[in-house]
């Protein structure tokens, strides 16, 4: 692991979105590679906090205000960002000072896949998001270490979610970023984030108990696996084993509060079973909060909307 600073930026470059792209995104969106502190570039996305239209606006006019994520749905995005560091100044408004939640996805995914967006869509109300790519997956340069190195990824994200000006950040992270962000609370404390939402995520690695854990061992530790995973699942993985070891998620655990933490786990995930988010839990002590779903299976895909807004409540509840 890189002894840079764990929140250190090396360069961030504004591009916009390709033409052709059929992802629905707020308006006044920016998408930006982030150096990470050993130079991968991270594909990012960033989604100024919706606005609601509520029609209250005096003398007739228009009225709008932030979406609260108490309301109804999710509002229409609004903002005035022109895919450049101009708009900073004036086209983020209050924005730019709230909160914002920063989306680790989880093995395999990106920051284009339709269940990432779907999360984006239901935080936007409470706040900015950022979602990304780590590095292997989708656009961003280098190859998965499914889990190590990311933690770098997540830093250097958080770090520019900083660097647009907001105050307050909470990383929300899924089944391997759901490990990434407890490791990355639990080490980058000079660059803290103010909540931790950790969900679907292993207690300890090379967790071999289930039938999609051992095919996630072949497809990782094995040539033709890796082949698979490059060409069938948009995947690059690094071919070298971990050395050393990284810190484990229920060691980094008792070392996050107090920041406020939240586990969520499935009772139907097929990849972890319940003791791993009961390990987490116990690890943290008092120092965090357990929620185990009825009829959930595993990460982003199988996340209700329903829980999305609990979390969203939640986040602001302890980050507010």
């Amino acid at each position: 692991m890189s002894t840079g600073p764990a929140g250190h930026v090396a360069r961030s470059t504004i591009r916009p979105y390709p033409e052709t792209c059929d992802v629905t995104r707020s308006a006044g969106s920016l998408r930006a590679y982030v150096r990470t502190a050993d130079g991968v570039p991270i594909d990012s996305v960033y989604e100024p906090r919706a606005v609601v239209y509520d029609g209250s606006g005096s003398g007739g006019g228009t009225g709008y205000r932030s979406g609260s994520g108490s309301g109804g749905g999710a509002g229409s995005g609004f903002g005035s960002g022109s895919g450049s560091r101009s708009g900073f100044g004036s086209g983020y408004g209050t924005s730019s000072r709230d909160l914002v939640f920063v989306v680790a996805h989880g093995f395999t995914g990106d920051a284009d896949r339709p269940h990432v967006r779907r999360v984006a869509r239901a935080l936007v109300r409470y706040g900015g998001v950022v979602t990304f790519s780590f590095r292997g997956h989708g656009a961003s340069g280098g190859r998965s270490t499914v889990g190590d190195r990311e933690v770098l990824d997540l830093a250097a994200v958080v770090g520019w979610a900083r660097e647009l000006g907001h105050t307050r950040v909470a990383t929300v992270g899924f089944s391997m970023g759901g490990s990434v962000v407890l490791r990355h609370a639990a080490l980058s404390r000079e660059a803290g984030v103010d909540a931790v939402v950790s969900v679907s995520a292993p207690a300890r690695w090379f967790y071999r108990g289930t039938a999609p854990m051992r095919r996630l061992h072949w497809l990782v530790t094995r040539p033709s696996g890796r082949l698979v995973g490059r060409y069938g699942l948009r995947t690059r993985i690094h071919h070298r084993q971990w050395d050393p070891v990284p810190l484990s998620p229920v060691e980094a655990v008792p070392r996050i509060a107090p920041t406020p933490l939240l586990i969520v786990h499935g009772d139907q995930d097929g990849y972890f079973p319940l003791d791993h988010p009961r390990m987490l839990a116990a690890a943290a002590g008092e120092g965090g909060e357990l929620w185990v779903e009825a009829g959930m299976g595993h990460a982003e895909n199988a996340a209700p909307e329903g829980l999305l807004t609990r979390i969203g409540d939640w986040v602001v509840a302890r980050a507010g």
